[in-house]
Order: C-alpha cells, then structure tokens, then sequence
C-alpha cells in the first residue's frame, strides 16, 4: 500500500507538492478549510499533469493515474488519517503557522511527521509550544516543486534526527533533491543565497552601472549556464587550474575588495522597484504574467529533459 500524504492548504504551494508526491507514487489527501478551493485545485492540477504527461515528465506514469492518487479531504481529520507525513501550505504568517500545527498535533497520529512549506519562519518559531514538538520540520520547496526538486530540510533544535532522516529519505524517493541543514537558520540556504545576488542586482541598476536586460542577460547567457548542472563550489574548483584552493590564492583578494562595497542593501522598494518594473514591462507586459510563467514552466521541461538525457549520456 503506497504510503499517504496530507497536504493541508490548497493554494499554489499545496497544489504543486500535491502533484509531486503523486507523481511519485505516493496517495494524496487534499485538504484546505475553503472547499471551493480544494475543487479548483483539482482542476488546474489534471491540466498540469497533462502538460507534464506530454513532455515525458510523469516517470512513463499516465495522468490518470498520476490525478488518481490525489483525493479531496472534507475534514483535517479525514486528511491525517493513516498519513505517514503531513505537509502543512498555510499561508506565510507566525500566527497562522503556529494555530494550524497545534491542530496537526493534536490531531495527527504519533508516528506522522509534521512538515512546513515555510519559505523564511523558523520551524521553532511556531512548535516550541507542542507536545510532538520533535516530529516537526520545515521542508521547503522551489517553486514548483514538480519542476524544480531541490527541497530544503530545515530541523528545529528538537528535530529527532531520525525525523530529519524520514523526511530525507521520502523527499529523495519521490525524485526530489533534499538539502539537509544541520540547524535553523534564518532565510534556510536557497533564499539566502538568491537574496545576495538580488541585492546587488538591485544595486547595480540604482547606481546606474546596468539595466535590468543586461544582468539578467549576465545570468541566463553567462553563471546561470554552468549553475543548472553544477555548484558555485565546483564552479570554482573547475575555473583554476589546480582546483579551489587554486581558485582562492589567485581570486580571494579581488572578491574581499569588491566585497567591501556590498556591505549596505540599496533599498528595492519605492522608485527602484517601479523603475525595474517598467523595464520588466516593456519584455512582459503586467496583463501576460500568467503567460510567461507558463512558458517559464515548459523551458523548465525541456531543460529538465535535456540534463537528464545529458546524465545518461555524459554522466553525471
């Protein structure tokens, strides 16, 4: 009997982790205290599987076998019922987090692990108070999460290890790549790391050195290219030619000098934001958004498609 996963919150997040743990073979209970929701979730969610199924992205699966395995849940309750790992969606608020996971706890069976789709709150943020305090974690996806498999595991003090361990081993057997962190940490890894390069993005347009075409040209046409197989870590130890420590006697001095103006965030909000949205515009006008995330979505396909082809061919 393939193991069942709660998905508690039917928005975008829920919808998305809801068609990843089917695709990977696991039942789906889908709950959200707003049942029109869970309704239109549905919906959306077969016209993605379908896309997904066209691309040869469904692991040789069908759509209907795929949308079969996820059912609407009337109850919390009904929900948790036999899960063996719930997935809590609610949206980005302390005070949300903490209600909703004292009702997983109280609910949930003692065996279910309690994981968050929080992007930024520390897990011991909103469980400190909990009797089961030591089955919860933070599992954090890239959105979408079916597209993108990088998840990130972020344990509170209290995590059992052997939690962390559970949560890891489901992650990877439904074709996602979990990243452990060995403590809690604010922004986890991911947010981070894409928040240091927006902040010199933004920095670089307010003081006028570059558009926003050009940097993200400077990404897409340049770093990015090496980043969608390998780390900043391997890049370096690739770019010198005796490898990293190579890398930091030649580079270390010109990066703490440019560091040394970094220091200060230039705000985004205000006239930088309105002028970077204009020049976002005149690529993607406001009205074709939903447009051009679906073609950013079927990119993602097709890059997926061709590295994975590349692994088999090239290795990995």
């Amino acid at each position: 009997m393939p193991e069942k996963i709660a998905i508690i919150g039917a928005g975008l997040i829920g919808r998305a982790w809801a068609i990843t743990f089917a695709r990977g073979g696991r039942n789906v209970a889908l709950y959200d205290s707003d049942p029109r929701r869970v309704e239109e979730t549905l919906r959306t969610a077969a016209d993605l599987i379908r896309d997904l199924e066209s691309r040869a992205m469904l692991a040789g699966q069908t759509t209907a076998q795929v949308i079969g395995r996820i059912t609407a849940a009337e109850t919390i309750e009904s929900a948790l019922e036999g899960a063996q790992h719930a997935q809590e969606n609610v949206p980005e608020d302390l005070e949300a987090k903490r209600i909703i996971f004292a009702e997983l706890d109280k609910v949930a069976a003692p065996d279910t692990v309690l994981a968050s789709s929080s992007s930024a709150i520390l897990p011991s943020r909103f469980t400190e108070s909990l009797a089961s305090r030591h089955r919860c974690l933070v599992a954090h996806p890239i959105n979408p999460p079916y597209l993108v498999p990088a998840v990130e595991l972020v344990p509170a003090s209290w995590t059992e290890p052997a939690i962390l361990e559970r949560t890891r081993a489901l992650m990877s057997a439904i074709g996602q790549a979990p990243i452990v962190m060995r403590r809690e940490l604010d922004g986890f890894i991911m947010n981070r790391l894409q928040g240091a390069l927006l902040h010199e993005a933004f920095r670089l347009v307010a003081q006028g050195y570059a558009t926003t075409e050009d940097i993200d040209a400077g990404i897409c046409k340049g770093i990015g290219l090496r980043w969608a197989f390998m780390g900043p870590f391997e890049t370096i130890d690739l770019n010198a030619p005796g490898g990293v420590r190579d890398y930091v006697a030649r580079y270390e001095g010109l990066y703490r000098h440019i560091a040394k103006s970094q220091t200060e965030p230039t705000p985004w909000s205000g006239p930088l934001s309105e002028r970077v949205e204009a020049e976002l515009s005149r690529k993607t006008p406001r009205a074709r958004l939903a447009e051009r995330q679906q073609w950013r979505d079927r990119r993602l396909m097709a890059l997926l498609r061709h590295l994975a082809q590349d692994e088999k061919e090239i290795g990995e």
